[in-house]
């Protein structure tokens, strides 16, 4: 961590403290080390000629003069623990899209392969409560991007988020999961998993320190940080005001392109869509439609990617299933299976089997049919 464009963990730590403070933004904080020449020698400065910066009050002189430098220290303890790091705004390793954007982060937290951050992305965002039909369209649309090696971006919510998350690992491809609280702070529980597969084979990114709970200012600013990592954001299912449509306007404001997946005119969770695509969105309908907005060539050409083979998996079985899962899905190769069906072949318990079928569900390998019947997606 030290090491982090050539800066000392002192300095490292006092650029960390002075971003704690309220109201210092990433331009505030530029022209306060640019001033004073680092980040330890601002956290040392007089309050008169902190004061004396332009855009500076002496309320906020006296808020910089109280961050304490081992704030800044117990910041990175915490990321040595997690294995995360820190990326600051002028280190080779920031995300060159977001130095583009109004209101850039000041720094953020990454947590696995922050390699990935450079990397072509796409943003796909969509409602909590969907329709199967939009979840169907999420891992449609985010396994044809990831197999063409583009980068999922979403914000790890609960619904189309997730969904697209998951649709891009089980592909093999990466994704990038941008979060509305700290390290260390899983948010919702339910994506408890995800954040373990996140961490293990893509990457997890905030602006907020770790332990720290979401609030509802956060997840806005979160929005920016999607859009802004993606050279285009594609929305799947969002009724009016929604967050995936916040996400939209973000993407707009920083000149980004917005794709929807258009719905039915009864839905209300697609009638976001509907209207953007009236507003003059493009329509995505298959994944080639984002490839050809990331300038990339089009491999997922047509609608055959829409049709697998019937009674065939639409995917090979994700690389990092448990033994019971993997058991499980062999067994619904062929055909959907009732439960007891699905108990007496695993050898496993009433209790285990169900977990195993509740996980694969939350990841979309499977779908419960009525009845208790569950089958491949």
């Amino acid at each position: 961590m030290a090491g982090v464009a050539g800066r000392s963990r002192d300095e490292i730590a006092a650029y960390l403290a002075l971003a704690q403070v309220p109201g210092i933004g990433a331009a505030r904080l530029r022209t306060l080390v640019a001033a004073f020449e680092s980040a330890a020698a601002a956290l040392r400065a007089p309050h008169g000629a902190i004061a004396a910066l332009p855009g500076f009050s002496r309320a906020a002189a006296t808020a910089i003069r109280a961050a304490a430098l081992e704030a800044g220290h117990q910041i990175l303890d915490a990321l040595d623990r997690l294995g995360a790091c820190v990326l600051l705004f002028d280190d080779p390793a920031f995300p060159p899209l977001l130095t583009e954007v109004p209101d850039p982060p000041a720094l953020l937290f990454a947590w696995g392969d922050r390699t990935l951050l450079a990397r072509p992305a796409a943003g796909i965002v969509g409602s909590r409560d969907h329709s199967p039909y939009g979840a169907d369209a999420a891992r449609l649309l985010a396994a044809g991007v990831a197999r063409a090696g583009v980068v999922v971006v979403s914000g790890m919510a609960r619904g189309i988020d997730a969904i697209a998350h998951a649709a891009a690992l089980d592909a093999g491809g990466a994704s990038v999961g941008i979060l509305g609280n700290g390290f260390g702070v899983i948010y919702p529980a339910v994506n408890r998993a995800l954040y373990e597969r996140m961490v293990a084979r893509g990457c997890l990114v905030t602006e907020l320190p770790p332990g720290e709970r979401p609030h509802a200012g956060a997840f806005p600013k979160r929005n920016r940080l999607i859009s802004g990592l993606a050279g285009v954001t594609v929305v799947i299912e969002a009724a009016p005001g929604s967050g995936a449509l916040i996400t939209a306007d973000c993407a707009l404001d920083q000149g980004r392109a917005v794709l929807a997946v258009p719905g039915p005119i009864t839905s209300l969770t697609s009638l976001g869509c509907n209207k953007l695509i009236q507003q003059g969105a493009k329509p995505a309908i298959v994944a080639a439609d984002i490839l050809e907005e990331l300038g990339l060539p089009g491999t997922v050409q047509g609608t055959a990617e829409q049709a697998p083979e019937v009674g065939a998996p639409a995917r090979p079985p994700p690389p990092d299933l448990s033994a019971l899962q993997r058991s499980l899905w062999e067994t619904l190769r062929s055909e959907p299976r009732h439960v007891d069906v699905l108990v007496a072949t695993a050898g496993a318990d009433t209790g285990a089997v169900l977990t195993a079928l509740t996980e694969l569900e939350m990841r979309g390998v499977v779908k419960q049919e009525p009845g208790m019947v569950f089958g491949l997606t």
